[in-house]
C-alpha cells in the first residue's frame, strides 16, 4: 500500500496538531509511505490520559511526554499555525514559515487548564517541570477544591484522595449528577459512591462565583471561595477541571463559514470539512456528536487517512459511524468504573484496562520508543 500511495507526485499531507488524533494520522501516513508534515506547538506528544495522575504522583510526568522527532524525524515541525491559506494550499506558522499541502488534516484538540491539559509552546523538559511544580503546590496544601464534576473532575478528586488520603477534597459541580452525561446512570452513580467512600465532599448543583478571577494551582492557605448560593468555602488550593474549549486558532480565519457554534468544524460522513474534498477534521475539532475522547480521535484518524489514500486511488471513500459509548474512568490506581458498548463493566476490569497504567504503554509502543 505504501509504495503505491507514495508514487503519486505532488502529494503532501499536513497534519495540524499532535494530540491523539494527529499522532495516529501521522503514524498511518508514515506507514503508508506518504509524504507528510506534523505540526505542533510542543516538541513532544502529551499522553494526557495520564495527566491527572502525573499531577499527584512524583516522577510520572516524564513518562507522559514523548518526543515527536524521535518517531517522525524531519516530518515533524514545531510551531504554531496561525492560519491556512486555502487558495495557495499552505499553512502559515507564527514565524512566517509556510508549509504547502495537497491534503490537510486538522486535529487541533481542545484547550483547558493544567493539569488536565498542557497546551503551551514548550519543550519536554519545561512541560515536566510544570507538573513537578504542581505537585509541590499540592503537597503543601491541606485542603483542595476541585471545580467541575465531569469525568476529569471525578478522576482528579479520586487521584488526589488515592495518593493523599489525609487531605480534604471538596468537589463542586454545577449539575446534580457527576461525570459524562453519555455514561450509564448506574456508572455515574458508582463513581459518586466511590468518591464518597474515599471521603470526598460533594457540592452538587452549585457553582463557584467568578471562577476566572480565582488563582488556580497555587497554594494559598485558607483562601475563601464563594458559591453562587452565597456559601463560603475555605480551601488551600483550587484545581479547575472545567471549561474545555476547542482550539480554533489555526483555522478560524480561513474556515469561519464551516464552523459550528462551539468552534468545531462541520464535517460530512467522510470527515471532510464542508466544501473541501482535501481538508479533514478529526478529534475534538470535528463536529461529530459523541464524547471527546482520545479513542474517538484515533478512530477519526484512521478514516481520514484511509480516505486520503482512497481518493488518490480513485476508490470509494469510507464513512465514520458513531457507535455505543465506551468510556473508562480511573478512580486512582486501584479502582475504576466504566462501560463498554452500553454495558457496565466490573470495576476490576477497568483497573486492568485503564487505571493501573493509564494506557501509557500503548502510546510509547505506538511511537516506537522506550519508556524512561
Amino acid at each position: 500500500m505504501g509504495a503505491q500511495a507514495s508514487a503519486v507526485e505532488g502529494v503532501h499531507v499536513v497534519v495540524v496538531g499532535g494530540g491523539f488524533g494527529g499522532v495516529a494520522a501521522a503514524r498511518q501516513l508514515q506507514a503508508a509511505g506518504l509524504s507528510f508534515t506534523l505540526i505542533d506547538i510542543r516538541d513532544c506528544f502529551h499522553h494526557n490520559v495520564a495527566a491527572l495522575r502525573a499531577a499527584v504522583l512524583p516522577g510520572l510526568a516524564e513518562r507522559t511526554f514523548i518526543p515527536y522527532a524521535d518517531t517522525f524525524g524531519d516530518s515533524f515541525v514545531q510551531g504554531r499555525v496561525e492560519r491556512v491559506d486555502v487558495d495557495r494550499q499552505t499553512v502559515v506558522l507564527d514565524d512566517g514559515t509556510e508549509v504547502g499541502f495537497s491534503h490537510l488534516v486538522l486535529s487541533t484538540g481542545s484547550d483547558g487548564a493544567l493539569p488536565g491539559r498542557f497546551n503551551s509552546a514548550a519543550s519536554r523538559q519545561s512541560a515536566v517541570q510544570e507538573y513537578q511544580h504542581f505537585i509541590t503546590q499540592l503537597q503543601a496544601a491541606d485542603s483542595l477544591l476541585v471545580v467541575g464534576g465531569g469525568s476529569s473532575g471525578v478522576e482528579m478528586a479520586a487521584e488526589i484522595k488515592s495518593e493523599y488520603p489525609e487531605k480534604k477534597v471538596v468537589l463542586i459541580h454545577s449539575r446534580a449528577a457527576l461525570a459524562d452525561p453519555e455514561l450509564l446512570p448506574s456508572v455515574r452513580q458508582q463513581a459518586k459512591q466511590l468518591l464518597l467512600q474515599r471521603g470526598v465532599e460533594l457540592r452538587l448543583g452549585e457553582k463557584v462565583c467568578d471562577l476566572s478571577a480565582l488563582q488556580l494551582n497555587v497554594t494559598q492557605k485558607n483562601s475563601v471561595v464563594t458559591t453562587e448560593r452565597g456559601d463560603k468555602l475555605t480551601t488551600d488550593l483550587i484545581v479547575c477541571c472545567t471549561g474545555l474549549k476547542i482550539n480554533t486558532t489555526a483555522y478560524a480565519s480561513s474556515f469561519s463559514g464551516c464552523m459550528a457554534e462551539n468552534g468545531a468544524l462541520k464535517v460530512n460522513d467522510h470527515l471532510q470539512v464542508e466544501g473541501f474534498s482535501n481538508v479533514f477534521a478529526i478529534g475534538d475539532c470535528a463536529n461529530v456528536n459523541e464524547p471527546k475522547m482520545a479513542y474517538h480521535a484515533e478512530l477519526h484518524a484512521a478514516v481520514a487517512v484511509t480516505n486520503i489514500i482512497n481518493s488518490l486511488r480513485g476508490k470509494e471513500l469510507t464513512s465514520y459511524l458513531t457507535g455505543n459509548i465506551t468510556m473508562l474512568l480511573a478512580m486512582g490506581r486501584d479502582d475504576g468504573v466504566g462501560q463498554f458498548n452500553g454495558f457496565r463493566l466490573p470495576r476490576w476490569l477497568v483497573v486492568l484496562g485503564k487505571s493501573r497504567d493509564l494506557l501509557l504503554w500503548k502510546s510509547w509502543r505506538e511511537m516506537r520508543q522506550k519508556q524512561p
